[in-house]
């Protein structure tokens, strides 16, 4: 397993991963398939511009990534995380914490407090993971456009 911070000369890995992550498991994120296979190569540059971004290879093949931003109208002691994925196949191998891991260890140099994302209802494999790697639920709960009921848990940074 090697995991990378990936910058914007990156964007067809992360492209690809993403695109398969929404093909794979599309009811686990806040986007569609179609929507982000439009994305030109200056929309991919740009996400990768204003999140902080991590691939996780498996064999020298992506396999995973993770973004972590600065939501907008959150505290500033707070950092998000966006675009968890791990590929099925390597599933409960250690990616996905080393992913989050990479996470917490970017959020502490930058002075965050916490860290805190959105769960999808009904997608047990990242909250397990989440709540397993010390994610509290907050039970603060909402709706995106798309309907699906997400829950919000934090990470405290201590």
């Amino acid at each position: 397993m090697r995991l990378r911070r990936v910058d914007e000369d990156d964007w067809q890995v992360v492209r690809d991963v993403r695109l398969r992550a929404l093909r794979e498991d599309p009811d686990v994120f806040g986007s569609s398939l179609a929507r982000e296979e439009m994305f030109a190569e200056t929309h991919w540059r740009m996400r990768l511009r204003g999140a902080a971004t991590w691939v996780v290879d498996d064999d020298g093949t992506p396999r995973g990534l993770v973004g972590m931003i600065q939501e907008p109208g959150s505290p500033t002691s707070d950092r998000h995380v966006v675009q968890l994925w791990v590929a099925p196949e390597v599933r409960r191998r250690g990616l996905g914490w080393a992913l989050l891991d990479a996470v917490r260890e970017a959020a502490r140099a930058e002075g965050a407090a916490t860290v805190s994302l959105w769960v999808v209802d009904g997608n047990h494999a990242a909250g397990d993971l989440v709540v397993r790697a010390g994610f509290v639920r907050t039970g603060e709960r909402h709706a995106p456009a798309q309907g699906r009921s997400e829950e919000r848990l934090v990470l405290h940074l201590g």
